[in-house]
């Protein structure tokens, strides 16, 4: 399985274009990597390729992805379809941009879908596209050879939802567990983590790689305390620091490899040389940039 990292940051990427703190400022200077926002794409046999959300940002990273340029026919690609991991702004509005492309298909958890149907019937004006339930017992077969399984990871509705209209459902937010048939690798895509469960604990212990929510450093960032205060965005992104956080869960996983990903624009962890990189980087976790590829 090859596994590409379009994007690594959170919603409106990084430096945010509203935003001049210290790490934004340092990132237009030149001095921090610019991110674009949180996006995955893999495959099993490199001809038929997955995208793990649909970013804001994805025609961007499609054409910066060679394996991922269209051909040899005007209007093919390799992209087959995408796996949702929620109904966020920044993981679905991407979708917009791939319409037009014949018989790609979506997985999404049932309330995902639901939300998303307007949305859905615009798309499916421009071609037909096949809408999948990511939740479907016994999971799926990605073509390419990838088997996959949804695990629901919490209650987190899409924030452009006014508070009471969405019903409360466990399997708004979900993580995919990719296993490749032809090598035995499996890969754990979490990238919105509200709390750390014993479900999530034992799919990080038989997962050969973890890409995990990263969002925040501490639950008291600026970032963080400016959208929704430090107590909603705790509940939303469990922090990487602090006794209860997922660096402290991660400890637990040393033979895994572990990735953060979706990081804010307020996280230190975007600075090669913060103290916070240090504390990560110690136990063994990473922080990478956009556009790296690795394998499993």
């Amino acid at each position: 399985m090859r596994v590409v990292l379009l994007g690594t940051a959170a919603d409106g990427g990084f430096p945010r274009w509203n935003c001049a703190c210290a790490l934004c400022a340092a990132a237009r200077d030149g001095k921090l990597p610019s991110r674009t926002q949180e996006c995955v794409a893999l495959t099993g046999n490199g001809r038929d390729w997955w995208l793990l959300n649909a970013s804001p940002d994805i025609r961007a990273q499609l054409t910066a992805t060679t394996a991922l340029w269209p051909g040899p026919g005007p209007r093919e690609t390799p992209v087959r379809g995408v796996l949702l991991t929620d109904a966020e702004a920044d993981h679905v509005t991407g979708l917009s941009v791939l319409r037009g492309a014949p018989d790609l298909k979506v997985y999404a958890a049932p309330p995902v879908r639901t939300v998303l149907a307007p949305a859905r019937a615009a798309l499916d004006r421009h071609a037909p596209w096949e809408w999948a339930d990511s939740l479907a017992d016994g999971g799926f077969v990605l073509a390419g050879g990838l088997v996959v399984t949804a695990h629901p990871m919490g209650p987190r509705t899409p924030t452009y939802l006014p508070p009471g209209l969405a019903e409360a459902d466990g399997r708004w937010v979900t993580a995919y567990r990719i296993e490749d048939l032809a090598t035995g690798g499996v890969l754990l895509y979490a990238p919105r983590v509200g709390a750390w469960s014993e479900s999530l604990d034992e799919l990080c212990a038989e997962a050969d790689c973890v890409l995990l929510d990263g969002t925040f450093f501490s639950a008291d960032e600026a970032g963080a305390k400016a959208r929704s205060g430090p107590r909603q965005a705790a509940r939303d992104h469990l922090p990487v620091s602090g006794r209860h956080g997922s660096l402290a869960a991660l400890a637990r996983h040393p033979r895994t490899r572990r990735i953060y990903t979706h990081l804010d624009n307020t996280n230190p962890l975007l600075d090669p040389a913060s103290g916070a990189r240090a504390q990560v980087a110690a136990e063994g976790v990473e922080v990478l940039p956009d556009g790296i590829e690795f394998a499993l």
